[in-house]
C-alpha cells in the first residue's frame, strides 16, 4: 500500500496546532459528505481519507507516533516493546534511529555498526514482517494479529431530530452501518460503536467508530443543558389585562395563562416541557418561557386619548 501523507490529506503543515488540524478537519468533512455529494463517486473515498487522517492527527498521542513512525505508526508500541526485548537479549538493534514519514529512506543500525536501509526492496521489510508478522517464532511460531484503525466520522442533526429516538444509516468505509439515536444526544457529543472501524491485520480486531453529534443552533428554540428557552411576544393589553397566549413547545404549540400587569422580560416555566434527557425515557428538562410585550403602533387620536386619561388617573 502506497504511504499516505496525513497531513496533505487535510491540506496542513506538520508544524500546525491540534485547532487548527480540526478546523481543516471539519471544513472538509463537510464539503466532502457524501449525503451533501450524491453525484460525486469520488466524495465517498475522499471522506474517508480525510475522517483517517483527521483519526490519527486529532489525536496527540497518535500524531507523536505517526511523526516517528510514519506508515508503520500503529505498531509503534509492540515495536519498542520488541527492541528493549532484544537489548535486554542482547540481540543488537540497539540505537533506532526512528521512520520518516516520508515513507523512504528509514535508517536504523544494529549494535555490531551493521547499517540496515528501509524500504519495499529492503532488508527492513523482512525485519519487520519478522517482529510482527511471526513474533514469537522461539516460542511456538504464533503469528501477531492488529487491531484495525478507529474511523471518526461527524453527523448533523437538528434540534427536532436530536429530540426523537430515531434511526439512522451511515457510509462507514464502504458498508452500510443502521444505527440508533437515542433522544436527548448534546452537540459535541460522541459515541462509539465497537467494531465499525478499519478491519484488524492479520486476524486482530476491528478498530472501533466514533461518531461526534453536530447540533445547530435552533431558530425558535434556546438548549441550555435538557432545558429550552422560548421567546413569547404578547401584546400590551394581554400583558396588562391577562389572557392567554399561544406558546410554541417540540411536541406543538399550548396555551399559556398570562398573570395581568405582566411585565416585559418576565420568565415563565413549563415543568417537563423541554429537552429530553438522555437516555432516561420519558424524562425531560423544562421550557422557560420569557415575555417580551410589543406596544401598540399607529394609534387613532381616540386611543391615544384614552391612554392619556389613564395617564392622567395616576
Amino acid at each position: 500500500m502506497a504511504f499516505i501523507d496525513y497531513y496533505k490529506v487535510l491540506g496542513v503543515d506538520k508544524s500546525a496546532t491540534q485547532d487548527d488540524i480540526k478546523k481543516a478537519y471539519r471544513q472538509l468533512a463537510r464539503k466532502y459528505h457524501p449525503d451533501l455529494n450524491p453525484n460525486d463517486p469520488t466524495a465517498k473515498e475522499k471522506f474517508q481519507a480525510i475522517n483517517e487522517a483527521n483519526e490519527v492527527l486529532g489525536d496527540p498521542e497518535k500524531r507523536k507516533k505517526y511523526d516517528e513512525y510514519g506508515e508503520q505508526w500503529k505498531h509503534a508500541d509492540e515495536f519498542e516493546a520488541q527492541k528493549r526485548a532484544r537489548q535486554q537479549a542482547g540481540d543488537g538493534f540497539e540505537n533506532f534511529q526512528g521512520f520518516n514519514t516520508d515513507g523512504h529512506g528509514t535508517y536504523w543500525y544494529s549494535s555490531d555498526g551493521q547499517e540496515f536501509t528501509g524500504g519495499s526492496d529492503s532488508g527492513f521489510s523482512d525485519f519487520f514482517e519478522q517482529l510482527f508478522g511471526h513474533r514469537s517464532r522461539r516460542g511456538g511460531g504464533s503469528t501477531a494479529g492488529f487491531r484495525g484503525q478507529d474511523y471518526q466520522a461527524e453527523l448533523e442533526l437538528s434540534l427536532r431530530e436530536a429530540a426523537q429516538t430515531h434511526k439512522q444509516i451511515l457510509n462507514v468505509g464502504g458498508k452500510q452501518v443502521r444505527i440508533t439515536i437515542p433522544a436527548g444526544v448534546a452537540n459535541g457529543q460522541v459515541i462509539k460503536l465497537k467494531g465499525y472501524g478499519a478491519p484488524g491485520a492479520n486476524g486482530g480486531p476491528a478498530g472501533d467508530l466514533y461518531i461526534t453529534f453536530v447540533i445547530p443552533d435552533d431558530p425558535v428554540f434556546k438548549r441550555l443543558g435538557n432545558d429550552l428557552y422560548v421567546d413569547v411576544n404578547t401584546d400590551l393589553y394581554t400583558a396588562v389585562l391577562g389572557g392567554e397566549q399561544l406558546v410554541n413547545t417540540l411536541d406543538g404549540q399550548v396555551k399559556l395563562k398570562v398573570k395581568p400587569g405582566t411585565q416585559n422580560g418576565s420568565k415563565v416555566r413549563l415543568k417537563g416541557k423541554g429537552f429530553p434527557v438522555y437516555k432516561k425515557e420519558g424524562e425531560q428538562g423544562d421550557l422557560i418561557a420569557t415575555f417580551h410585550v410589543t406596544l401598540p403602533t399607529n394609534l387613532t387620536e381616540q386611543q391615544k386619548d384614552l391612554f392619556r386619561k389613564i395617564q392622567s388617573m395616576n
